[in-house]
């Protein structure tokens, strides 16, 4: 009774949508799941998919491994032919995302990356009806990929960018017509190189390295047709509006990652959500509270779960929200049935027992009620060409200033790390404030780093200025792109 109140809630909730929104704009988003269990069905998947249907989802990402020890093999050959052709017998679309068995595999090697985009091509011959291939999986994390890190320095975004580029150009060559999905990266990383065990790159400096490494190879062809991004949240108990610090992206972040994605490919052969790139969420997730001794799961949970209302809310607001996102090309729920392992996934639809939970049929109400249309406000979206989030603030201007006083400082804050060159600048009688400030030279210059959300104090040399009218003026460069720059000049302020 009480999961029937909960989809009689959110089916009234999606007709008041309905009914009191207009259509902003039309969007074709695949829905569907990333999930292997209809691979290792007895029937095939056929009674998987049947489940997946009657949700109205319509594509199932499958996982294949790459071996180099057996580099021309495809593993589980047998399961993917059998699951494919059933999926197809459904209606359902399979997607498959490619990846090395061992984080180890490629990293630097040219050798090892040749070996997988022929691997690559072999897969798109073998299934030449499966219409997208996602290439990798988290190249930013080190259970994936690695090395991260080499001497200091940033290199999986590097290696990934060339990787992803033979990639790019042995599917093609396999099945022109194949959507090669680039990136398949996590919404998470912490950009330590000092690490030990977990040192992972952030997704906007991974698109970043992405970016130079692509640049600096002056390619003329794309790397990829769709990017793949995996938004999960920072916890479960978050709320579908939540993001992540930066550089990290939630969903609710997606404004970064296309700005990320604009910063590092715009004026290049490779397309940007400006221009034509879509994004392909194929892995995203809410964790549910198990009740203790629930059938079905074994070991201990170990990261912060919601409830199973929770979790419902969220999903009917992912299907309605990314079918008003007009970049969004697919959203795959992680997994669609639970793992049994406590310690894995437990985001699914559906249990481990094979029950629905409430997750199911918000699903299937959100795609039934929006039918692939906005039913609110479409997310519009240009890049920005300045630094993001800038504001100084420069108290006591109107005062008077002494020709005792050696302390000036100021604040400033940012929505992304910035580099700044600070200035005080005296004004020449009568001389009036310009766009970019005035031209005199300093007399007082700071130089730092402004932290994404900080709000650091500007601290000047401790020193005396002589009698005159004065400015503050400030000018920022993106730290991860450098040609986004902003300045900020104050009104004047005098000393006596």
């Amino acid at each position: 009774m009480r999961h029937r109140a909960i989809v009689a809630l959110l089916v009234a909730w999606s007709l008041i949508i309905c009914t009191s929104s207009t259509a902003a704009t039309s969007s074709r988003v695949a829905f569907g799941v990333a999930d292997d269990h209809g691979k290792y069905a007895d029937d095939g998947g056929a009674s998987f998919y049947d489940e997946l249907a009657a949700a109205g989802l319509t594509t199932d990402r499958f996982t294949v491994t790459w071996d180099p020890a057996a580099p021309q093999t495809i593993p589980e050959r047998g399961f993917l032919d059998r699951a494919i052709r059933t999926a197809a017998q459904h209606g359902v679309t399979v997607v498959l995302s490619v990846r090395p068995a061992r984080a180890s595999a490629i990293g630097e090697s040219l050798a090892r990356a040749k070996q997988f985009a022929a691997y690559l091509g072999l897969v798109a011959r073998a299934y030449p009806a499966v219409d997208t291939i996602i290439v990798g999986n988290e190249p930013n994390q080190p259970r994936f990929w690695q090395p991260q890190f080499v001497g200091g320095r940033f290199v999986a975004g590097r290696d990934y960018e060339r990787m992803l580029a033979l990639a790019y150009d042995a599917l093609k060559q396999a099945n022109p017509s194949v959507a090669v999905a680039g990136a398949a990266i996590s919404g998470r990383g912490n950009d330590d190189p000092a690490a030990t065990s977990n040192g992972s790159t952030s997704p906007l400096r991974f698109i970043h390295d992405m970016g130079v490494a692509y640049r600096a190879s002056k390619r003329a062809r794309p790397l990829m047709d769709v990017f793949s991004f995996h938004p999960y949240p920072r916890s479960s108990l978050d709320s579908l509006a939540k993001g992540l610090d930066w550089p990290m992206a939630g969903y609710a972040n997606l404004d970064r990652v296309k700005q990320a994605l604009w910063d590092a490919f715009h004026g290049t052969a490779q397309e940007t959500t400006a221009n034509g790139l879509g994004i392909m969420i194929d892995e995203v997730g809410w964790q549910v509270r198990v009740p203790q001794n629930a059938s079905g799961y074994t070991g201990t949970e170990n990261v912060p779960v919601t409830t199973e209302a929770h979790q419902a809310a969220v999903y009917g607001q992912l299907v309605r929200s990314a079918v008003c996102d007009p970049s969004i090309r697919a959203l795959l729920f992680m997994p669609f049935v639970d793992e049994t392992d406590l310690s894995g996934l437990q985001s699914g639809l559906e249990r481990a027992d094979g029950s629905k939970r409430p997750s199911y049929y918000a699903v299937k109400a959100a795609i039934a009620a929006t039918q692939g249309r906005c039913l609110g406000r479409a997310v519009s979206w240009r890049p920005a060409t300045s630094v993001i989030g800038v504001h100084a603030s420069f108290p006591g201007l109107a005062l008077v200033r002494t020709v005792k006083q050696r302390a000036w400082s100021f604040r400033v804050r940012t929505g992304e790390d910035a580099r700044y060159v600070a200035a005080i600048v005296p004004l020449p009688a009568r001389t009036a404030l310009r766009a970019r400030g005035p031209a005199a030279r300093p007399v007082l210059t700071a130089r730092g780093v402004v932290k994404a959300e900080w709000t650091p104090l500007v601290q000047f040399p401790r020193e005396s200025l002589s009698p005159g009218r004065y400015v503050y003026r400030i000018r920022l460069s993106a730290v991860l792109a450098p040609s986004r720059t902003s300045t900020i000049v104050s009104h004047p302020f005098l000393v006596r």
